[in-house]
């Protein structure tokens, strides 16, 4: 019928309906871009790349390029409505990834139910009916789907491997008696199945014993691990406890302090805030005789100036008003030296008793290991503490290599200019936007990409090369991604940290906050991360390793790479 064509053509082997935004790959199948995107994700970490369908490898992952000739048949299809038949078969369903397909299916396979040994191939329920009906099939042995059909055959002589050489220990085919294995302790396969069959009971019992004594084992130390859980627990109730009376004790000694600083300054400002006052009025009194004087001074009425000079030109009793001498030396210098004293013995005390805490604490097995093996009667204990003191912080590039992490590029976060490839360890900015779907994760205004894993609880080094102004730093998973605000880029906000490099040269921004950084220009950055202090540290790799800035601050949650490109960036393999 015009209206009804092949599903082989233009369906999607691994979702099976109609291509959406159609996508080949260098062997020539055709996928949807999400759901080959979606599959191959899953084996970036072992870096090789498998077509779905015909099963070819690729040591690369294959840059993906749109068909725009199926695309264009699949919008003219949706339009038109044509049937394309892509549901599954009523007798099967088409093989997936991770199913064994019909070997007689043309075009896309159906999933096999049965294999057959003589044949060496596997069928669908349809290719399968000629074993069930003719009579050259009967004597085939069928057994449930299986892969690797081609383990079942000699690799020299191709043909059914159906005997057992117990001198080698090794399957054989009829040709390998006369050849290879002439002269050998020859049995049928089934044969020495049934004697190997015969062990499987003692194994079987060995294995159960064993698994019935590590069921034993692992219960006893859950419970030791629940009973240390609650020891550390108390433990830390009581320690608080004892810590917020202490707390308690020195706020009320710090009251007690201020209230007696309080206390004697209060008094002696009352004190001479008398004095003050009556200084001031005799002041008054004073200055009042002084323009009286004057003004007797020069009065021409000779009466009233002796009539007013008794009064005026009489002393001043300066016995009236004690004088006043200030102590120069007089200061609360006594108390601060005295609160400074109980600080240090404070302080010194708290260290030598926290050494002694952790001693004590460190030096408590918190379990045994003991090997197994009983060679010559010896048992081996491992003893395992809690080590509560960190290791140093690393000094030369060798230290830091030993905290070398992997790092992939997440393609879900990469804005569109970036064109990822290496197995994700390359980035390049380019002009022509790539095929990416839109999502909550990707930047969309500047062009940035994060990295796959969660830095955090740990120390971490890694390096990239780099061409182009770029920064490189890390982020919290709550970094914005969308729109053209600061809030998106890195080292802008206070969600992220970075290192800003250019030819002319390297700035540090955290929170919108920038300072200049001055090092040896290199084309090398290494990066250094330990999360539970509070530590990251960019360094200039060249002949020799130089700091340029380090960050230290609080890190509450886990932390991602990240890069702003301008040209290229390149994840190091440093193992």
């Amino acid at each position: 019928m015009a209206d009804q064509m092949s599903s082989d053509y233009f369906s999607c082997p691994l979702c099976t309906e109609l291509l959406k935004d159609p996508v080949a790959i260098p062997c020539g199948h055709s996928f949807c871009m999400d759901c080959i995107s979606g599959y191959w994700n899953e084996a970036d970490y072992t870096g090789i790349y498998i077509c779905p369908q015909c099963r070819i490898t690729f040591t690369q992952r294959p840059v993906l390029r749109p068909n725009a000739t199926l695309t264009k048949v699949a919008e003219k299809i949706k339009k038109t409505g044509l049937n394309l038949n892509l549901m599954p078969p009523s007798n099967g369903s088409f093989a997936g990834p991770g199913d064994v397909p019909c070997d007689y299916c043309t075009g896309k396979k159906l999933k096999a139910v049965k294999s057959c040994l003589n044949c060496l191939a596997s069928y669908c329920e349809k290719h399968l009916k000629p074993h069930y009906e003719s009579a050259t099939f009967k004597r085939h042995k069928l057994v449930d789907e299986l892969g690797n059909l081609d383990r079942k055959i000699c690799p020299h002589h191709q043909k059914s491997l159906e005997l057992f050489c117990r001198t080698d220990q090794m399957c054989i085919c009829a040709l390998c008696t006369v050849s290879e294995h002439k002269g050998h302790d020859i049995v049928s396969a089934e044969a020495e199945r049934g004697e190997k069959q015969k062990l499987l009971g003692v194994s079987q019992a060995e294995i159960k014993q064993k698994c019935q004594q590590r069921t034993k084992e692992l219960e006893e130390l859950k419970t030791a691990v629940d009973s240390l859980k609650s020891s550390a627990q108390r433990a830390m109730t009581e320690s608080k406890k004892m810590f917020d009376e202490m707390i308690t004790s020195i706020e009320r000694m710090r009251s007690e302090v201020t209230k007696l600083i309080n206390i004697n300054e209060k008094a002696a400002f009352n004190q001479a805030e008398g004095l003050m006052e009556r200084l001031e009025q005799e002041i008054d009194e004073l200055k009042k005789k002084e323009t009286g004087l004057k003004q007797l001074y020069s009065t021409e009425d000779h009466i009233h100036f002796l009539q007013n000079f008794n009064y005026l030109c009489t002393p001043t009793d300066d016995g009236f008003l004690p004088r006043v001498s200030l102590n120069p030396e007089f200061s609360f210098s006594a108390a601060r030296k005295a609160v400074a004293e109980i600080k240090e013995r404070l302080e010194e005390l708290g260290r030598e008793e926290l050494r002694k805490v952790t001693k004590s604490v460190n030096e408590v097995p918190v379990y045994t290991l003991e090997n197994r093996t009983k060679e010559k009667g010896i048992r081996v204990r491992e003893v395992h503490t809690v080590d509560s003191a960190p290791p140093a912080e690393p000094r030369s590039r060798t230290e830091f290599l030993k905290y070398y992490c992997q790092l992939k590029l997440d393609h879900h976060t990469a804005h569109k200019e970036l064109f990822l490839s290496e197995g994700n360890k390359k980035v390049i900015r380019t002009r022509d936007l790539q095929p990416y779907s839109d999502s909550q994760e990707r930047f969309d205004s500047f062009a940035q990409v994060l990295c796959r894993e969660a830095l955090s609880g740990g120390r971490f080094y890694w390096e990239i090369e780099w061409s182009g102004e770029f920064s490189i730093g890390v982020a919290y998973r709550g970094i914005s991604r969308k729109g053209k605000g600061s809030l998106c880029l890195l080292g802008y906000n206070d969600k992220s940290w970075s290192l800003l490099c250019s030819d002319s040269g390297y700035s540090a921004w955290h929170d919108r906050v920038d300072k200049s950084v001055s090092g040896p220009h290199s084309s090398r950055i290494g990066v250094y991360l330990d999360h539970p202090a509070g530590v990251l540290a960019f360094y200039s790799i060249g002949e020799t390793m130089t700091l340029l800035y380090r960050f230290e601050a609080t890190f509450t949650e886990p932390l991602y790479p990240g890069f702003g490109v301008g040209t290229s960036v390149k994840i190091c393999q440093l193992k």
